[in-house]
């Protein structure tokens, strides 16, 4: 079945084409790099792996509550619709908020292994060339998984969310190189990377938590790669082209703060726009998850060399200043270790299970 077919709401147009600009750049020093990029390169190859096999599929996902979801989190709750809301109408409500939320990581995805691909053919250095190969593949894996998530288990897709296009749509259409690093590996993957870290730590349904875990793992490498490079460019800019690129930040933080309403899911649920957005915002569940949103952006923002007052004081604005003082890479070290945990866990378990079935056969053996 076609994914137009599990779609809420046709797309405006079947594809999107965003005018590609900037010049496509060669390096002729194939033996020089620098150690630490390198290093992430040798270290991206080896964490390759197959979605098909790794995740269990076969797990069963009710449709009607695919991440578990608690009532108080969907900003219909407490209003005065909530209480006219059958049992079967709350499991579509869940259902809808699941689809729209994993639709967006879906086209995020997408935009990522889109931008990781114009970053191999735009960044001036080879060693930042090899990387992005690898993460280009890591993201196609990554629409791959939360594809066939919406598509078997959840039943349903989202179109793109307007702020998130227009956000992609800015990254694509800059010239400089930099910018799809900054767009993307800074704010539209730091903000997917605070969003699955939620959902795989609340969770408590095996197969989204497995998806998010490991798709984790490798956010957490691509994340790294660009505090790299960017800080070693950045300190190379003048204050003028910082200023510019703290401008960007500013309206993308905006754009990806305003992004998180799911107004369009009230919407399918025949209530106005403006009611829409009226309970969205008064939901203190979700102001502290946009606020929570910014843990992994707002450090990286700071660690990159971008902390000019404009900055700051939109960021006080959006109330996430303090999050600037998060250790990102002790936040990425955990991504890490809870992914591999999770390997562990489970095979050891599928291990102790092949053992007690072996052991079942032969003790059948033995009596007949």
């Amino acid at each position: 079945m076609s994914t137009y077919d599990r779609y809420i709401q046709a797309p405006a147009e079947p594809q999107w084409q965003v005018p590609a600009t900037g010049a496509a750049r060669f390096s002729w020093e194939y033996d020089d790099g620098r150690d630490r990029l390198l290093a992430l390169y040798q270290k991206g190859k080896d964490k390759q792996w197959d979605g098909a096999k790794r995740i269990d599929w076969d797990i069963e996902v009710d449709p009607y509550d695919p991440l578990g979801t608690p009532d108080e989190s969907l900003s219909l709750y407490g209003t005065r619709h909530w209480a006219k809301l059958t049992e079967r109408d709350k499991g579509e409500l869940r259902q809808h908020f699941a689809s729209w939320q994993f639709s967006q990581f879906l086209h995020g995805e997408q935009g990522a292994m889109i931008c990781a691909a114009r970053i191999v053919e735009s960044v001036p250095d080879l060693d930042a060339k090899f990387y992005s190969a690898t993460q280009t593949m890591d993201e196609a894996r990554h629409a791959e998984i939360f594809g066939r998530f919406l598509h078997d288990k959840v039943g349903m897709a989202y179109p793109i969310n307007d702020n998130l296009q227009s956000l992609l749509g800015d990254t694509l259409r800059d010239s400089r190189w930099d910018m799809p690093y900054l767009g993307m590996q800074v704010l539209i993957e730091g903000l997917a990377l605070a969003a699955f870290g939620m959902i795989r730590d609340t969770t408590d349904k095996p197969l989204p938590q497995q998806i998010l875990a490991y798709v984790m793992q490798d956010e957490a490498r691509h994340v790294a790669f660009g505090r790299m490079a960017l800080r070693d460019y950045y300190k190379q800019l003048t204050d003028a082209e910082l200023r510019e690129r703290e401008e960007f930040v500013i309206e993308g933080c905006y754009l990806m703060r305003d992004r998180l309403r799911g107004v369009e899911v009230l919407e399918n649920f025949g209530i106005p726009k403006a009611e829409a957005e009226e309970y969205s915002e008064q939901s203190e569940f979700l102001a502290l998850f946009r606020q929570l949103l910014f843990s992994r952006i707002v450090p990286c923002v700071r660690d990159i060399g971008l902390w000019g007052k404009r900055l700051q004081e939109a960021y006080v604005d959006m109330g996430v200043f303090e999050m600037g003082n998060q250790n990102l890479d002790q936040l990425m070290a955990q991504d890490e270790e809870i992914a591999e945990k999770l390997d562990a866990e489970r095979f050891a378990a599928e291990e102790a299970a092949r053992v007690e079935e072996v052991g079942e056969a032969i003790a059948q053996g033995a009596e007949s």
